[in-house]
């Protein structure tokens, strides 16, 4: 399903009887609402929610922004570096309006919000600066955007570095499908960690992922919008005072452990669990662990929802 909300088409599906109550999940850099396990949306599903999940602008079937100029991505980190503005198409807090636009269109006025990686950098802000549409924020291995770490992306470990610039727009013209589908499967278990996915299944969802509509340039336009909110949202983070839960694996080479440790220290009352074993990754090894920690939170959380509800 499409809808145009704050001047953007967004692609999204809902999962669930209008009247649960609802969880919106937002996904990660160059990521789509395809790439939410099924096992894990059918996990929230059979806990009573209504599951809305969607592809953010510059991913899947949302709206493409190839239109916008190209940037030189090395230019752009060098100017982030020295605190000078970023050229990026849009930035997080308008990813974060995009999502609360969604929420407007199917009549939601509060829901429970849970992204990962840059989803969690987005839904971090929808709950700063939304705070009357958020019940609860999970936070999945993401980032505060404290500048003391850099961007953690750019430099988590040389492996990982290396793939990502392989998605550079440059590079990317010269494969063939096949070529970005191995391209991404490289990439996937590299962040994920050995035996994230089997070969079969990581290709499976990589050929759906590819087909839907994947451009490695949206993927960097994103990444400048990460870049141009870096050393800005935590100081955010104090205003967010909806139930949180940070969830981070321990293992994750792509967003370190730390990052997910410091943006709970930044957030007041909120949660931390460490994944063991887990890398950068919302997959079959993640989900379980995700689902235990996920239930008790925002039944909690929908139980104080309900009890204000009734004074």
């Amino acid at each position: 399903m499409r809808v145009k909300v704050n001047g953007v088409t967004i692609e999204y599906e809902d999962i669930g009887p209008a009247d649960r109550p609802a969880i919106l999940l937002v996904m990660g850099l160059g990521m789509q609402l395809v790439n939410w396990p099924d096992e894990f949306v059918q996990g929230l599903v059979d806990m009573g929610l209504r599951v809305i999940r969607f592809d953010n602008r510059d991913a899947g079937m949302s709206q493409n922004f190839s239109h916008t100029p190209e940037q030189n991505v090395f230019w752009q980190i060098l100017r982030m570096a020295l605190r000078l503005p970023v050229a990026t198409p849009y930035t997080v807090q308008d990813m974060a309006q995009d999502a609360v636009g969604l929420l407007d269109a199917l009549g939601v006025k509060r829901a429970h919000v849970a992204g990962a990686s840059l989803g969690g950098m987005i839904a971090q802000r929808i709950a700063a600066t939304n705070p009357s549409r958020v019940i609860s924020l999970s936070s999945i291995s993401s980032w505060s955007g404290a500048r003391r770490f850099g961007v953690p992306i750019l430099i988590p470990h040389p492996g990982v570095t290396f793939e990502l610039i392989g998605f550079l727009p440059s590079k990317v013209r010269r494969l063939d499908k096949e070529g970005l589908i191995k391209q991404a499967m490289s990439f996937v278990r590299r962040i994920g960690g050995p035996g994230v996915y089997e070969d079969g299944p990581l290709r499976e969802m990589v050929e759906l992922t590819v087909s839907r509509g994947f451009d490695p340039s949206g993927m960097i336009r994103q990444l400048l919008a990460i870049l141009d909110d870096t050393g800005v949202r935590p100081k955010l983070l104090s205003r967010i005072n909806c139930p949180t839960l940070v969830l981070h694996g321990d293992k994750d080479p792509f967003v370190p452990f730390r990052c997910g440790v410091d943006t709970a220290k930044r957030i007041s009352g909120a949660r931390f669990v460490s994944m063991p074993g887990s890398g950068h990754d919302v997959g079959p090894s993640t989900t379980d662990v995700a689902l235990r920690e996920l239930k008790p939170f925002i039944q909690s959380a929908q139980a104080k929802e309900s009890a204000s509800a009734r004074r």
